[in-house]
């Protein structure tokens, strides 16, 4: 990296609009994040730009053209608070021939839909929980309680409550009624796994490259309430459930637990189709069985973000990890990948 390196960092801005849920602190605190990679990539001596996603895209894309970048980095997670068009925003750098960091649209669209994304994951033999995606409040579903109801096409914990989890019909149909209404999407309901939780950051430098296992810690868990990271427990600091709830990393797990996560992690990461960086969530029961909640190709990637802290526990310098990002897209326009196939 040197001063002539142009690099633009495009994020999407926080644009308040009318919504059912009132979900978007995870919205907001994406300007923050991309200023700390802007901090981060100047410390490489890159000449770097700060280009955000507004309502409008035909500025946005004006702005791209005034930056004129050799490289984006890409932290739009969504368009205009739809979180379910950041692959159409991959998608447009991918049609304008711009080399970009992160998952590509393919990828993108598929991880978002947690349904599609479970079956690829069962079709490679990888251990992942039974689903059934649920269109309609009475549709009939052969799962044994407890289940854990949440949107199908959403990400940063948007949708999922202490209430999500559920033991009875009843309140089971009436959490499906209330994403059918309030997200417009279809629910996905699955067995809720009453055990630990993992999740493993997978990072492309040269060959994917599992970092050391993170654990949310349960322990200080209110007895009734169940053990899953929330929207209150993911977002809101002063709230019980996020002080209930810390991350630990490195998860203070055996060896031969650590290789599984690991191992099973990176292979997720190849069969979805991942590039550079993405994020995997496990649960384990009390059989010590693992089972993939997600994988999570866009996570957050803050400063205090657990992407960030794995990093951290590997001994990778944030810098150093987004000159390899940089590196990588590089390479993807120098070999000419087809999704970057020079600008037009």
């Amino acid at each position: 990296m040197n001063g002539s390196s142009r690099i633009g960092i495009v994020f999407n801005a926080y644009e308040p609009r009318p919504v059912n849920t009132g979900e978007r602190l995870s919205e907001e605190s994406v300007a923050d994040m991309a200023q700390q990679v802007h901090d981060a990539v100047k410390t490489l001596g890159c000449d770097v730009t700060l280009v955000p996603l507004q309502k409008s895209l035909f500025n946005f894309l004006n702005r791209v053209k005034e930056v004129g970048p050799q490289i984006l980095i890409n932290l739009c997670e969504g368009y205009y608070g739809r979180p379910q068009w950041e692959s159409n925003v991959a998608g447009i750098f991918e049609l304008l021939g711009i080399s970009f960091t992160g998952n590509d649209s393919k990828t993108l669209a598929l991880c978002q839909d947690k349904h599609k994304a479970k079956a690829v994951l069962r079709s490679c033999d990888l251990p992942t929980a039974p689903a059934r995606l649920v269109l309609a409040a009475d549709q009939p579903v052969d799962l044994e309680f407890p289940v854990i109801v949440k949107p199908n096409s959403e990400d940063s914990s948007l949708g999922i409550y202490p209430e999500s989890v559920v033991c009875d019909e009843e309140n089971m149909r009436r959490q499906f009624q209330r994403i059918l209404e309030n997200y417009k999407q279809p629910a996905l309901a699955e067995p809720y796994i009453d055990g630990r939780e993992f999740n493993v950051s997978v990072m492309e430098n040269g060959e994917a490259t599992a970092l050391p296992v993170s654990e949310i810690d349960f322990s200080a868990m209110p007895a009734g309430l169940p053990k899953i990271c929330s929207y209150e427990a993911k977002w809101f600091e002063d709230h019980p459930l996020y002080q209930k709830t810390p991350p630990v990393c490195p998860a203070p797990i055996d060896d031969g637990l650590r290789r599984r996560l690991q191992a099973t992690a990176v292979e997720a990461f190849r069969m979805m189709g991942c590039r550079d960086y993405a994020r995997v969530d496990f649960r384990m029961d009390a059989e010590g069985r693992i089972f993939i909640l997600e994988v999570n190709p866009n996570p957050d990637i803050s400063l205090n973000a657990g992407f960030a802290r794995a990093l951290a526990a590997a001994g990778i310098e944030y810098p150093a990890f987004w000159e390899a990002m940089i590196r990588n897209a590089v390479k993807r326009l120098e070999t000419n990948d087809t999704a970057n196939a020079g600008p037009r």
